[in-house]
């Protein structure tokens, strides 16, 4: 449900919608794997900041500085029967920020980062005390210290942007979110989550947080692992699925879409004659003979009557795995060959589907105890490159959710963008795309 064709570079989604410059490819890639590295990087970046801490790196100074600021425990889960009563609990907390006027719009400056003297710090160490980033007794500087990096990385990882410790735009922009708005974010998220009390007691799930585009694997009330994904873009968006993953299929075909086929194939094909060929679609008439494309009026409606179908490989869409459930909305998650997308970060690109970061973690996981699909078995399938299917028994509960504020049992609270304006946020539902 989630692909746009591959172009002449398959890596590269955006140039086959928008038509990019070619010679804007190599720049996109080496930007695309930097970011790569920094989603990476993120996943792990709060856990790494408290072992640090712990360890003594940042010195007895910085320690004594920032005792009173807490740390998210990265094995907490979105989810969690105690998720709503934390939330309810920061709610009186914000509501007592909103009451004492909130806190200071942060200016825009370039390059403000550590080392960094100018008046608009004053105003950004403020934003960081309020929100809890900053220990109060850090001080009112007009320096980006340390510490403010410090602090302005704990913000990134809470509200789902690079983790840098500079302040881009993406981060600027979460920073100038008004107090009231965030209160009126985590009302409206606490309703949801109260909703989902009944799912959050069962011993082995997999949520996906549309939202955060994240995925997370959970047992036993821990996040085992958590995987970055791509998800539906604003126009095509990922519905919301309480299901079971029932099977898994590796090295899949692709049968492309009626809304692809109508949106993307057919214009694809009108000015590139030679396009299935080259990536390996096939075209089959309703009676499942297999057509030529010489065959086909691409510019008559009945076009989009015919099915045609990816073989398996590196080329193909799916890329090595997709994970089945029973959904009415026909969607399904999925591997990919654009690993570069994972890197990105504004997520909201595909057509419905998600997309997992290492997504054979993800599947390891899902068949545990399955005979014949250890680990050493599924890279093994893979690389043959033969098609086969994997059944998961017994079957996990999947959950994708809608979920921009939420507050974990340790008390960190967490923001993302609602980038499908479903709270309400008008002006603040969607983020800039570009940083600094």
């Amino acid at each position: 449900m989630n692909k746009r064709f591959p172009t002449s570079n398959p890596l590269d989604r955006r140039s086959f919608l928008r038509h990019a410059a070619s010679g804007a490819g190599a720049l996109a890639g080496s930007l695309a794997m930097s970011r790569f590295a920094a989603a990476a990087d993120n996943q792990n970046i709060l856990q790494s900041l408290i072992e640090r801490n712990q360890n003594g790196e940042y010195g007895q100074g910085f320690d004594s500085t920032l005792r009173n600021v807490n740390m998210p425990k990265a094995s907490l889960p979105t989810l969690s029967p105690a998720t709503a009563q934390s939330t309810e609990q920061a709610i009186a907390k914000y509501e007592s920020i909103v009451s004492t006027g909130g806190w200071p719009k942060v200016p825009e400056a370039d390059s403000m980062r550590v080392g960094y003297r100018h008046p608009g710090v004053q105003a950004l160490r403020q934003r960081l005390k309020v929100g809890g980033d900053l220990e109060v007794t850090a001080g009112s500087s007009d320096v980006f210290d340390s510490y403010v990096e410090a602090a302005v990385r704990r913000f990134q990882a809470r509200h789902g942007t690079h983790v840098t410790g500079a302040v881009d735009k993406p981060t600027l922009h979460a920073m100038n979110i008004p107090a009231d708005v965030r209160l009126t974010q985590l009302k409206t998220n606490l309703v949801r989550l109260r909703s989902f009390a009944n799912i959050t007691h069962t011993n082995r799930m997999v949520v996906c947080n549309i939202p955060a585009a994240q995925i997370e694997a959970i047992e036993g009330g821990i996040a085992v692992s958590r995987h970055i994904a791509v998800v539906g873009k604003p126009d095509r968006p990922s519905p919301d699925v309480n299901s079971k993953i029932v099977q898994v299929n590796f090295n899949p075909f692709w049968t492309v879409p009626v809304s692809l086929v109508r949106r993307d194939l057919i214009p694809r094909m009108q000015a590139e004659p030679d396009y299935l060929s080259r990536y390996h679609i096939r075209i089959y008439d309703p009676h499942g003979t297999e057509l030529t494309a010489s065959k086909i009026n691409w510019y008559s409606q009945d076009a989009v009557n015919y099915r045609f179908k990816q073989d398996p490989g590196d080329f193909n869409s799916l890329g090595t795995i997709r994970i089945n459930f029973p959904s009415p909305d026909g969607v399904y998650m999925h591997d990919t060959p654009e690993k570069n997308l994972f890197g990105e970060g504004f997520r909201f690109d595909s057509s419905g589907c998600v997309r997992v970061q290492n997504v054979r973690e993800l599947v390891t996981w899902l068949l545990a105890g399955v005979p014949g699909w250890s680990r050493d078995q599924i890279d093994a399938v893979i690389r043959s490159g033969e098609r086969k299917d994997a059944q998961v028994k017994p079957q996990v509960p999947l959950h994708w959710v809608y979920v921009t504020a939420w507050v974990t049992p340790d008390g960190i609270v967490q923001f993302r963008d609602d980038i499908y304006n479903r709270d309400g946020l008008g002006q603040y539902a969607l983020k800039p795309t570009t940083e600094l």
